[in-house]
């Protein structure tokens, strides 16, 4: 099976086939670098880190890139408010999303700026004046006419036909109902960062800068455009308007949108108090893994409900695989093989493979494994695995991992990180109890905890029960869970 995936150009689940063999060019829609970036967000950037993910797993080549939006009108208002310059202003928020992302696992994709295209995009405004798609106001501003691009609206599937032609919008948000002229190039204002350029001073709208930047790494047509589903319009219509119009060829040959998450059923936003930034949750003592196991667990297409139970349980889910992988890795087996436990996994590798084919049913996904998990975990208790099926099942952790990230116990040192900046930005007072926890428990590498464990097994063998139980609570004093079984000694974190 194929990878088939949701095309919102035609409405349509379709096979993904690339332009090129083996290759696919693919173009995010990245941060506007003024704020923290919150759990929505980063909703969407999860998903197109799972896509590219799949992708190189299934055999592709990916030239993933990402925009990072650092001149708009947010930036260029709160720049002149703090009385810095825009690149001071977006530098500090620009690093915030990059440590922020590979905190919960994002590989980081080929980075474009606003700021280093400005000539590109003063020349791509040029060639659309000279083609008759934009004009000149008395202010020096430039604009799209959406009236000489009849097929305005095929993405988002809205009819404008019967709009004002001439009617215009300079800002970067504007009401998602309507249509008008969109602002290309817009002219200095007093006291406003701007640019000299051959179609005189100014700055770049936010919607021709990914049009301009994506053409310019991944050529006039590519085969994926991404982004979360308040992008569709007006931003990727517009898009594609002004791609198209300058080209004359079809800008994207895929259009992936990301739905929007609810925090506890209901929309969030800061007036409810239910509006989160990634380090908001870790410094309430949840890990990275967990967020990023939540955000992935339901389908991208589907809307999530983001909740602090599904948070808790995402950590159960978390430490039961690592609890997993570590018995496959820790416990004494006989030798030989079952052959029930290596159908076993391979149809997993196969289950997953299958969902994420789907349209990347993450879900399906996940329950595969913790399939398996539940399998395996029955047939240890029966001698049902033998030393030769080891490998297999830990060769589909792996698989599951490649595209998931949650396997590796590195949240202690991550957290501690997030912790020296809220004290650094003297946020000392959001800083739980949970958080200090978490971070003692994660100050123990797994190779130091299997000292300990090492230690009290000698203890044990030895008989000297009162230096095996002083560990024990020594580990338990680092939120360490020591279960001592037919089997040996397992643990695992709290």
């Amino acid at each position: 099976m194929a990878l088939r995936l949701f095309n919102t150009m035609s409405s349509q689940i379709e096979d993904f086939r690339p332009l090129r063999d083996h290759e696919v060019r693919m173009y995010a829609c990245g941060p506007t670098v003024y704020d923290y970036g919150h759990i929505g967000n980063f909703r969407t950037f999860v998903a197109v880190d799972l896509l590219r993910r799949f992708l190189r797993q299934s055999g592709y080549q990916v030239r993933h890139v990402m925009n990072i939006t650092d001149v708009d009108d947010k930036i260029i208002r709160n720049s002149a408010r703090d009385g810095v310059s825009v690149q001071q202003y977006t530098a500090k928020y620009e690093k915030v999303f990059l440590e922020d992302a590979a905190m919960i696992g994002i590989e980081q994709p080929t980075l474009v700026r606003a700021t280093e295209h400005i000539p590109e995009m003063a020349d791509f405004v040029a060639k659309l004046v000279e083609k008759g798609f934009a004009y000149r106001t008395d202010d020096g501003s430039y604009y799209f006419r959406i009236a000489k691009f009849p097929r305005y609206g095929k993405l988002s599937k809205r009819d404008f036909t019967g709009m004002l032609d001439g009617a215009r919008v300079d800002v970067d948000e504007y009401d998602k109902d309507s249509a008008r002229d969109f602002a290309l190039w817009k002219a200095p204002k007093p006291g406003e960062a701007s640019w000299s350029t051959s179609i005189g001073p100014g700055r770049p709208g936010w919607h021709l800068e990914c049009s301009v930047m994506s053409m310019h790494e991944l050529g006039e047509t590519f085969d994926l455009h991404a982004g979360g589903e308040d992008l569709v319009f007006p931003h990727h219509e517009n898009e594609i308007a002004q791609s198209e119009s300058f080209t004359g060829k079809p800008f994207a040959k895929f259009w992936f949108h990301a739905r929007f998450l609810l925090v506890e059923g209901e929309k969030m936003s800061k007036s409810l108090g239910n509006f989160f930034t990634l380090r908001d949750l870790v410094l309430k003592g949840h890990k990275p893994s967990s967020i990023r196991y939540l955000l992935a667990s339901v389908p991208y297409r589907n809307q999530m409900n983001f909740t602090f139970d599904g948070l808790k349980q995402a950590a159960v889910s978390v430490e039961r695989l690592r609890n997993f992988r570590l018995r496959l890795n820790a416990a004494n087996f006989e030798a030989g093989t079952i052959p029930e436990a290596q159908s076993l996994a391979a149809e997993t590798v196969a289950r997953m493979k299958a969902a994420l084919d789907d349209d990347l049913n993450t879900a399906q996904a996940q329950a595969a494994i913790f399939e398996m998990v539940r399998q395996a975990n029955a047939a240890f208790d029966t001698g049902g695995i033998k030393q030769d099926d080891v490998a297999p099942l830990l060769a589909a952790l792996t698989k599951f991992d490649e595209i998931f990230v949650v396997l590796d116990d590195d949240d202690g040192t991550k957290m501690k990180r997030v912790l020296d900046w809220a004290v650094a930005e003297g946020r000392e007072k959001d800083i739980s109890t949970e958080l200090c926890n978490a971070i003692q428990s994660g100050e123990l590498s797994d190779a130091d905890i299997e000292k300990k464990i090492d230690a009290m097994k000698s203890a044990r063998t030895s008989r000297d029960f009162k230096t095996s139980d002083a560990i024990r609570a020594q580990l338990t004093e680092a939120g360490i869970l020591v279960e001592i079984t037919k089997e040996g000694i397992r643990w695992r974190r709290k």
